[in-house]
Parts: C-alpha cells; structure tokens; sequence
C-alpha cells in the first residue's frame, strides 16, 4: 500500500494524469502503433492471467536484448500460463515515428503501445530502461526487475509459472 500511495504521489508531482486503480497499476492514457487511446488498465486485462510489462526504447539495445530473448520462449510462457507481455516504448516525439517499423522488423507477437509523454513511466517509477514488472492475475506488481543478462528471460519464466499458480514470485 505504501508503494502504491508513494508511486501515485511521484505521479502528481509530476503532472501525470494518474488515477489510482483496485489493480495497484495507475490509469494513464497510452497509445496503440496506429495512434489509439487506450487506458493502461485496459491493457493489463488478461482474465486474471498474469502480464508482463516491459518498458523499453528502440535505442536501448538490453531492452531489444531482452524482448528478442522472450520472443524465443513467449509462446511456451503463452501456451503454459496464459501470460501476455506488453511492452511499453518509452521513445520521445523523435523516435515514436521509428516504434512500428521496429517493432515489425522484430516479428514481436507482444501487445505494444506508446507511452508519448512519459505518464506512465512516472507513474510507475520507472527510471532505466529494461525495467520490467511481473502483474498477478488482479494486476498487482509481484516482481520488476531493471537490466538484462542473458538468461534472465528463463528466470522470467520461472517467476511467471510460479504466478499463474498462485504463488510467490520470489
């Protein structure tokens, strides 16, 4: 509870339109690849399946490390628990035009939205990119991690499994 208050507290300091959710994940207004609005609690929604929320940048090359090294074992994570990964670019008005082309030369099967203003990087306290959040089935963050080593993405997998069947990501 602490977190989540001092999460949303940095959130209005910092301008962002944040407003707090049952799920501990604040709503913020994102951007699909066409230029959609949708709300950050929309896109966590996965039937009470676990999420994976990766903020990266197309010039942070650990965060294309890392989303290339769980492409390779997304659909065993899928097939098993039900996971889906959203990653959330946190490129700048410069970069954004760059995210889809990308993202489709990547032939990343993840859900990807923009995050223009960086609301909700704030809004999540996310300071370095790869930074990564591990959500329950009621969006509740149980674990985040920031860098990449090779192999992370199997240790991802393990904390995911452990997820779906109710137990402690640790």
């Amino acid at each position: 509870m602490k977190k989540t208050l001092l999460v949303l507290m940095l959130a209005f300091a910092s301008g962002a339109t944040v407003t707090a959710q049952t799920s501990g994940v604040p709503s913020v207004k994102l951007k699909d690849l066409d230029g959609a609005v949708v709300n950050s609690n929309d896109v966590i929604a996965n039937d009470g399946k676990p999420v994976i929320l990766s903020f990266w940048a197309t010039w942070c090359k650990p965060c294309v490390n890392e989303l290339n090294a769980i492409k390779d074992i997304y659909d065993d994570m899928v097939e098993e628990t039900g996971v889906k990964l959203v990653a959330l670019s946190i490129d700048d008005a410069r970069t954004i035009p760059t995210v889809a082309p990308f993202v489709n030369g990547k032939g990343w099967d993840y859900e990807v939205y923009l995050d223009p203003n960086g609301d909700f990087k704030r809004a999540m306290n996310v300071n370095l990119v790869p930074h990564t959040f591990l959500l329950n089935g009621k969006g509740e963050v149980v674990n985040q991690h920031t860098s990449y080593a090779p192999g992370d993405e199997e240790k991802l997998f393990d904390l995911v499994r452990k997820t779906a069947n109710g137990e402690a990501a640790e």
